[in-house]
């Protein structure tokens, strides 16, 4: 198992709320990060009658990535918590809420110039934390099933080393304060999209048929 998914499924582990055994628990995929081949799965727990907490992690196996013909790093691992409060009731309708993670990665940043999207012709390899808001909407059907669809933007900082994309690292990143002598660790702040999906959910777990068949 790579390092980096193991280490997320462990943290992924420990984030749960074990203690909640009353909860009602949503295990969810996000289907339009699958059409891309990331892995981004949930768990969801009610907390009250309007308010859950999620757990959930996002893994990029590429390697690399086609970018008009160049391959380029794609490689990334995010570990994030969000506490939801719906308008409604739980898992029912709009709802809005607050979310902090952790990520390591080794990619190449995107780019959105001429109306086109791409990637910088280098890498970036280290690791950052992300405070965000989200909001999205759920809608329950069948006995068990529900689906997710929201969006999520957030304050990412970031702390990296530069690379070429031949592998040789860049010992003079742009900065605003040039160090006194060559170093290629940098750093980043900025506000970006953290989520979008569209997930499709499971009931688990349901506190009360578990109370009837005792």
């Amino acid at each position: 198992m790579k390092p980096i998914l193991k280490t997320l499924l462990i943290l992924f582990a420990l984030s749960l709320p074990t203690q909640r055994l009353d909860a009602q628990i949503y295990a969810k995929l996000n289907g339009l990060y699958a059409l891309v081949g990331v892995i981004n799965p949930a768990v969801e727990f009610t907390v009250s009658p309007k308010s859950t907490f999620q757990t959930e992690i996002v893994f990029s196996p590429w390697k690399y990535v086609n970018d008009h013909g160049v391959d380029k790093p794609m490689k990334f691992g995010i570990l994030m918590t969000e506490y939801r409060r719906y308008f409604k009731q739980h898992n029912t309708g709009w709802y809005v809420g607050a979310n902090v993670g952790m990520m390591a990665f080794k990619m190449s940043k995107p780019t959105f110039a001429g109306g086109k999207l791409g990637l910088q012709d280098r890498y970036s390899k280290g690791y950052g934390l992300m405070f965000g808001v989200c909001g999205g909407y759920e809608y329950r059907f069948a006995d068990r099933w529900l689906l997710d669809v929201y969006f999520g933007w957030a304050y990412m900082a970031s702390w990296y080393n530069g690379y070429n994309l031949d592998g040789t690292v860049q010992w003079h990143p742009h900065r605003r304060d040039e160090p006194e002598h060559p170093d290629p660790f940098n750093g980043s702040g900025e506000w970006l999209p953290n989520k979008i999906g569209v997930s499709i959910g499971l009931m688990i777990f349901n506190p009360d048929k578990h109370r009837k068949k005792r």
